[in-house]
Order: C-alpha cells, then sequence, then structure tokens
C-alpha cells in the first residue's frame, strides 16, 4: 500500500486533473490511499472570502463567486452536464454561503477552518468523479472522520490514538473493495465534529499520518519541480537535484523553510522507516528525491529563503536589564499569540526576535507589551538559511544587502537581510 498526495499545482485545471488521472491509472494493480490539496490558488481565494467576511466587506461574495466559477469551468471540462458531480460540489458551495449570509460572530481562527477547509472537499469530490470516469474504482473518504483533531483551530493538534484506531477500521476495507481511495489533506475532525486544519500546506503531514497508520510502504509527494533542490528554482538558476536526502537533513530543511515539504510531515515516517519520495507530476518518470534513514553524505550549500519577516526589538522601559523572567513573559506571550521566533539575539538591555509578519498576532503582542516595554518593528525583511555553507556562496547572498542579523553554526548560516535601497539622482 502507498501514500500519494498530490497539491494544488497539479489540480489547477482539467488538464492537470487528467495528468493526475493518468498517474493514479499506472498504479491500478496497486493500492493507493491518494490525498489532495484545493485546488491552484484556492486556499488564497478562500482565505480573501474570510478575511472580507470579518470585515463586513462586499469583496466576501466577489471571492466566492470567483471560487465557485474556478471548479464549476474544471467541472465543465471533465465532465457531462447530468453528471452528479456538479450537484455534490453545489452542496460544498452551500455551506460557505450560510456561513457568510450571518453576522460574524465566532473567532477568526474558527471561521477560517469552517470555509478555507472547503476547498480541499471540492477538490477531492472532482478528482474522484475524474477518476471514475477514467474507469479508476474508487472510494471518496471524509478526512475528518479518520484524521482525529483538538484545538487550537488553524493549528490542530493530532489525537494519535483515536487516529490510528479511525484509520486503521475505515480505512483497509475501503482497499480492499475500491483499491484507491481519495481523500483530503489539511483537514480533520474534532470531538464535537468541527472541522480543523493542520497549518498553511498542511496536506504534506496529512498523507505522511495516514502512511504511518497504514505501515505504507512508501509515501510520494507529487510537485512541480523535479525533486528537493538545493534552493528556489525560481530565484536562483543553479539549484540542482537532491537525489538523496536523510530524514535529518530534510527535518533541518523544513525547519528553516524549504517549502516543498511541509515540516511535520518527516517525523512520522521516520518513526517507521518510511521512505518519502518527492516527484514531478510534469515527470513521472523522473529520479526525484528519496528521504530514508539517515546516511553519511555530503551535501552542497543549500538556501531556504523566507520572505514577509519582521524584527522585533523589545527593551524594558526601566532600562533594567533583560533576565530570565523578561524572556520567560516574552515566550509565554509568543506561545498565547502563536507566534514562531525565527531567530533571536538577547543583549543586557534588550530581545530582538526574527518572525513572520503575521501584523494581527504581532498587533495583539505590541499591545501587551506597550505598558512596560519599548516596542519597534521592521519589516519588509528577508531571512535566509543556508545549510553546509562555504564562504563563496555567503558572498554571493550578502552582496547588494545589509545584514542586520547574523548567526553562524557549525553547517547553517543564518541571516535577516534587507535589499540595499537604490538611490535615484535628479
Amino acid at each position: 500500500m502507498k501514500v500519494f498526495k498530490f497539491g494544488g499545482a497539479s489540480l489547477k485545471d482539467a488538464d492537470n486533473i487528467k495528468n493526475v488521472g493518468s498517474i493514479i491509472a499506472r498504479f491500478e494493480n496497486e493500492q493507493l490511499v491518494v490525498v489532495v490539496s484545493a485546488t491552484g490558488k484556492t486556499t488564497n481565494l478562500l482565505e480573501e472570502v474570510v478575511n472580507a467576511y470579518i470585515n463586513k466587506s462586499d469583496e466576501a461574495q466577489h471571492s466566492l463567486v470567483r471560487f465557485k466559477e474556478n471548479h464549476l469551468n474544471i467541472a465543465q471540462d471533465l465532465f457531462p452536464a447530468n453528471h452528479e458531480v456538479f450537484a455534490l460540489i453545489n452542496d460544498l458551495f452551500v455551506e460557505i454561503d450560510w456561513i457568510i449570509e450571518d453576522e460574524a460572530n465566532d473567532t477568526y481562527d474558527y471561521i477560517y477552518d469552517q470555509i478555507v477547509s472547503i476547498g480541499e472537499m471540492v477538490s477531492s469530490r472532482i478528482v474522484n468523479a475524474y477518476l471514475n470516469i477514467i474507469n479508476v474504482k474508487t472510494a471518496w473518504l471524509d478526512a475528518r472522520d479518520v484524521i482525529k483533531t483538538d484545538e487550537p483551530y488553524r493549528e490542530a493538534k493530532l489525537r494519535w490514538n483515536e487516529t490510528q484506531t479511525a484509520v486503521q477500521s475505515i480505512i483497509p476495507p475501503l482497499l480492499n473493495n475500491n483499491k484507491v481511495v481519495i481523500t483530503q489533506g489539511f483537514i480533520g475532525g474534532s470531538k464535537d465534529n468541527q472541522t480543523m486544519t493542520l497549518g498553511r500546506e498542511g496536506s504534506d503531514y496529512s498523507a505522511a499520518i495516514l502512511a504511518f497508520c497504514l505501515n505504507a510502504v512508501n509515501q510520494t509527494i507529487w510537485k512541480d519541480v523535479p525533486g528537493v533542490l538545493t534552493a528556489d528554482p525560481r530565484k536562483f538558476e543553479n539549484a540542482v537535484l537532491l537525489e538523496k536526502l536523510s530524514y535529518r537533513e530534510a527535518i533541518e530543511m523544513t525547519y528553516y523553510g524549504a517549502s516543498v515539504i511541509h515540516p511535520k510531515t518527516i517525523q512520522p515516517l521516520q518513526k517507521k522507516n518510511i521512505p518519502l519520495l518527492v516527484k514531478s507530476f510534469l515527470d513521472p518518470d523522473g529520479i526525484g528525491t528519496i528521504i530514508s534513514g539517515d546516511f553519511d553524505a555530503h551535501y552542497p550549500p543549500m538556501v531556504m529563503e523566507e520572505d514577509n519577516q519582521a524584527l522585533l526589538y523589545i527593551a524594558p522601559n526601566d532600562f533594567s536589564f533583560v533576565v530570565e523572567h523578561h524572556l520567560s513573559f516574552l515566550f509565554q506571550l509568543f506561545t498565547k499569540h502563536r507566534i514562531f521566533v525565527n531567530m533571536m539575539q538577547n543583549t543586557a538591555l534588550s530581545f530582538v526576535a526574527c518572525v513572520t509578519n503575521e501584523k494581527d498576532r504581532l498587533k495583539m503582542v505590541e499591545e501587551a507589551l506597550a505598558s512596560e516595554y519599548f516596542v519597534s518593528k521592521e519589516e519588509n525583511l528577508k531571512l535566509v538559511t543556508i545549510r553546509h555553507y562555504n564562504e563563496a556562496t555567503l558572498d554571493e547572498l550578502k552582496r547588494g544587502k545589509i545584514i542586520l542579523l547574523e548567526e553562524r553554526l557549525s553547517d547553517t548560516v543564518q541571516m535577516v537581510i534587507k535589499n540595499i535601497p537604490q538611490l535615484k539622482y535628479k
């Protein structure tokens, strides 16, 4: 039994869904659990619906119409007009209609999960229906029936024992009858049957959970790149394919921001020594990358970049030293508002933290600090991490940049940078 995960890029339109169908059909004699994300940029579009709804803007309806039209266009390209899939996805559209008809009285995170999760539900219905059209026998599964979670919303915590019991009791009979099970990534169900999400780009993690619970032979993530590369090929022309990675190296890369794999994906697979394959849906016969047990390897420099970063400069307003009780209070505050510190530095009188610039959450942190601390924020920054660095790579990455914060370990360098402003002369 194998687990496949297809992301939004592989499902962005009818032609891509046909391509996904052709890949799955290659494995018609094997048992597959297929986890799908929302199509294309659907999650971004549904986030626009959520934000507009919370802010009481008419844009909520406009964004929702675009979401519906995108999926109806895909369905019309794949199915005859009387196909049952149109009723199935329309029922899902109505769930959002019902939510935004009323005033927003629930928390942002709760509303987010109820609306944004519909993207995965719709895409899975379309993929499942298309596979049946091409005579691939499938069973559609609601992930909320097997991925059991607890709060917080938007970053749900897995209830492992209950999830394992549900997966092992529900999925094997479906596989025995149908060969292929289609389900959603990113979403789970709470004890009171509320929809919860596992964090942005969490479909990789969903697939890893299922692979772990089912003792899969392997898990494959199908991407629009050849595999795991030494850098983002959209930004670095000389990025090269890494054919093999250890679990340890993959964990380090995802921790530092490599977007090709969700950070939580590796650990469940490592526990049972389940290989993770990263392959291209554009070139299914390509080598790809295999991530498996630890092995000695000489890795080239690997570059990870995270945009939308901010530096928080925090100092007690009585000019006292920043000591343990200050740091304890700060990290309790970061935990409360779910602010992840990507990099930090402590001096006698101040604490500096590099964080993702999530404005609403940071605003609450700044307000909580206002009475006892001086707080300032520098925005529009980038966090760059280089694993297995050399000086030539560092020099190249620093060219034309201002280095605001830098930290070196034996095999890793992190830098918070901003571009040097270009002077214009009249």
